[in-house]
């Protein structure tokens, strides 16, 4: 019997002989159980390279296969759907997990930044978005030679690629948008989304780790060119008779994230009738960037207790890689019987090829010290596991100043650059 046929038989034999689990509990159930094998899974360590949290996100597509075979997915039933209550409603939750964590993660890394962020930027804000830009323009070419000379590559299934390469959903939904749903290549965005991503998730998470090691650097030399939070808090004198509204700074902290979202839901009007929005990802991090260096609205004291944001961090982190594995893993196997294997290649060369030139253009041309450089790389990937994975391998949170000052260039270029390429033609049929 094969593991899908397995699967449905277990779920059944559970579920009439010893217990349900059904709706918020198996949510919650898959949730945690992801949890707790995907970090013995992340603790594997060959060679000094282990996974870490990103096991979690493999941990995920596996559970998220599993789900799509028994209970279903978007546009398709599963061989036991009902068993555990709406499809859509587990759907749901499941998004609600990766939104919840995304904007947590993204949070903590903005306040946490925040102190040295436009010091790093006024330095080297020329190096971030030309290193950006150039990442994004990398990325676009080799999928506008995908398209044009890949046989049978529509521009649709060539900008789902990029999308899920660079671990983009504001390129991904830009592109539906440009097509549009009247189109009959509309769905061939959501299978190349869902090819590419897993590959643009753990490829750039091996990478910052692999690089510092083939390089045999000095990790504790390489830490001390990032300029220490603490050096520039301090610098802002004491802060005694600001108003705290609590002791742990939770308050500011959900302040920080209602005005994040309040500003990434702006809607930026774009050429063609689309607009942009800095959305879940961008919003909540300029404003925690604004709120950390600053440190205080008037009289409110806008700081956060250095564990309580550690904590969120890597909770944030968790719960985003959950979502994203759940919703990649239902379709990805499914995809690769129809599609092939040829199709994740074009993905993981989408994903290399900026990978690449950045990093050989960061350290060769503008000169920046590694963990700046892969600082950078991450931001310019819109990688947020990637930097989760920097963080925790070279032990300091100072490198999401990089990550934080490449972000935004690359988030816009990387929309624009998706809206254009679903109108460029294959050449070859």
């Amino acid at each position: 019997m094969n593991f899908d046929g397995f699967s449905v038989k277990l779920i059944e034999f559970l579920d009439h002989y010893l217990f349900s689990i059904k709706g918020t509990t198996l949510v919650l159930f898959f949730m945690f159980a992801i949890i707790a094998i995907g970090y013995l899974i992340g603790k594997i360590n060959i060679k000094g390279v282990s996974l870490g949290t990103a096991a979690i996100f493999m941990v995920a597509l596996v559970f998220g296969h599993f789900k799509g075979v028994t209970v279903g997915y978007a546009g398709h039933e599963g061989c036991i759907a009902g068993w555990a209550g709406s499809l859509s409603t587990i759907d749901t939750y499941f998004k609600m997990i990766q939104n919840m964590g995304l904007v947590l993660f993204v949070t903590s890394v903005g306040l946490i930044a925040g102190p040295t962020f436009f010091k790093n930027l006024k330095k080297n804000a020329t190096s971030y978005i030309l290193l950006g830009a150039l990442i994004i323009l990398s990325g676009s070419i080799v999928t506008l030679l995908i398209t044009m000379f890949v046989p049978k590559m529509t521009s649709a299934m060539a900008v789902g690629l990029m999308s899920g390469s660079l671990t983009s959903t504001p390129a991904f939904a830009a592109a539906q948008g440009a097509i549009g749903e009247e189109s009959p290549y509309y769905s061939e965005i959501a299978v190349g989304h869902a090819v590419a991503y897993p590959f643009g998730v753990i490829g750039v998470v091996l990478f910052v780790q692999i690089i510092p090691r083939l390089l045999k650097v000095n990790m504790d030399e390489e830490r001390s060119k990032l300029a220490p939070v603490g050096e520039f808090e301090a610098a802002k004198g004491p802060e005694s008779k600001l108003f705290e509204l609590d002791k742990f700074g939770l308050g500011a902290f959900a302040i920080t994230l209602m005005v994040g979202l309040l500003v990434g839901s702006i809607n930026i009007p774009l050429p063609g009738g689309s607009v942009f929005n800095l959305g879940a990802t961008g919003g909540p991090l300029i404003m925690a960037l604004v709120f950390g260096h600053f440190g205080k609205i008037g009289n409110i004291s806008m700081k956060v207790k250095e564990h309580l944001l550690s904590i969120f961090q890597e909770f944030g982190l968790v719960l985003f890689l959950i979502g994203a594995g759940i919703e990649g893993g239902a379709e990805f196997v499914d995809t690769l019987k129809v599609y092939g294997g040829l199709i994740f290649l074009w993905g993981a060369l989408i994903t290399l090829v900026p990978l690449l030139v950045g990093f050989f253009f960061a350290r060769k041309v503008l000169k920046l010290s590694l963990l700046n450089n892969l600082g950078s790389i991450t931001g310019g990937m819109t990688s947020t596991p990637a930097l989760g994975a920097l963080i925790q391998s070279t032990g300091t949170s100072n490198v999401a100043s990089a990550y934080a000052a490449t972000y935004p260039i690359a988030l816009v270029l990387v929309v624009l650059a998706s809206q254009f390429l679903t109108y460029v033609p294959n050449l070859v049929g």
